[in-house]
């Protein structure tokens, strides 16, 4: 609970991608969701308590994010790691530095975080 930081409109998120904290950008319709549910449900220790109070597993991530995509209508297999993948895309397109999009997945190597401006470029040739 207490690494949502609303002042900051950042969510840290712990432990994720080789045992790192990540820290995710909040939009404000988001903590608008985040602040209902929170009122709603009263969570404890995590924001979303997983069985028994404890953290969802990977899996269960996973599982979950299946479930709201085929909701949504999205028959592609989906999974956390291409929301990442779509972030960090996003923000490139929108002129996001290459070195803060580098920061915010934590990527040790700016190599790894180049390969999106590959991604990019190949989306805008196909617009």
């Amino acid at each position: 609970m207490s690494d949502i930081d609303s002042e900051r409109m950042v969510a840290i998120i712990r432990g994720v991608k080789g045992k790192k904290d990540i820290i995710s950008l909040l939009s404000e319709k988001l903590l608008h969701i985040l602040r209902k549910y929170y009122k709603k449900y009263n969570p404890q220790k995590y924001l979303f308590d997983g069985r028994n109070g404890g953290k969802y597993s990977p899996a269960s991530v996973g599982n979950i994010l299946r479930k709201a995509a085929l909701k949504a209508g999205v028959r592609k297999k989906i999974t956390p790691h291409m929301l990442r993948h779509s972030f960090a895309t996003h923000l490139l397109e929108q002129g996001t530095d290459l070195r803060y999009i580098q920061e915010l997945l934590r990527h040790n190597s700016s190599k790894t975080t180049e390969i999106y401006t590959h991604v990019s470029k190949r989306v805008i040739d196909n617009i």
